[in-house]
């Protein structure tokens, strides 16, 4: 008898887990099961009797794509050097990398929702969906303000790629240790 070998956690394989940069396809498919999922579930209500849609999503969400737009912007300022920038903490670079995937099917997922919600509301002829259009307009604008910001702040995080020696300054240095 032979015995299965295992492999060990983390190694070469098609088990092993890793975290790639987040793909559009997912964030359409994403977007587009809200959107349908939105626009059967207000279809089947009697708008008018349903309360006014509120701004306050609208609001945290464009604060949200605000403050990862800075993010994005001060974290690629510190993994490039800029002058008077503060070394970057590579754990704080993991982080904004997980909360950018996180935002940015977050907000796939509300933009779907507030294109279902608003394409019906423009279909609706009532005054009450008249009414709602606009912050259901600012909410998918809003949602898509995150996406963007939050696949900006992943792109930020990336290393960039190494320079050859001829390129470099002559007071660059390679901090990373050569081959052994």
């Amino acid at each position: 008898m032979t015995q299965a070998q295992s492999r060990p956690p983390g190694g070469p394989g098609p088990g092993r887990s890793r975290m790639g940069p987040t793909r559009i396809s997912t964030l359409v498919v994403a977007a587009l099961a809200a959107a349908a999922a939105a626009w059967l579930l207000i279809s089947g209500l009697y708008y008018s009797g349903l309360p006014r849609l509120p701004w306050l999503p609208v609001v945290t969400l464009a604060g949200l794509a605000v403050l990862e737009a800075y993010a994005a912007i001060n974290t690629r300022g510190r993994i490039e050097r800029r002058p008077g920038r503060d070394p970057v903490n590579p754990l704080m670079v993991a982080r904004f990398v997980v909360l950018a995937k996180a935002s940015s099917l977050a907000g796939a997922i509300f933009a779907g929702g507030y294109a279902g919600l608003t394409g019906w509301l423009f279909v609706e002829t009532t005054r009450a969906a008249g009414e709602d259009r606009p912050a259901a307009g600012a909410g998918l604008l809003a949602s898509l303000a995150l996406v963007a910001a939050a696949l900006w702040l992943e792109r930020s995080c990336r290393v960039p790629e190494q320079q050859d020696d001829e390129d470099r300054e002559p007071g660059d240095r390679d901090t990373r240790p050569g081959p052994r």
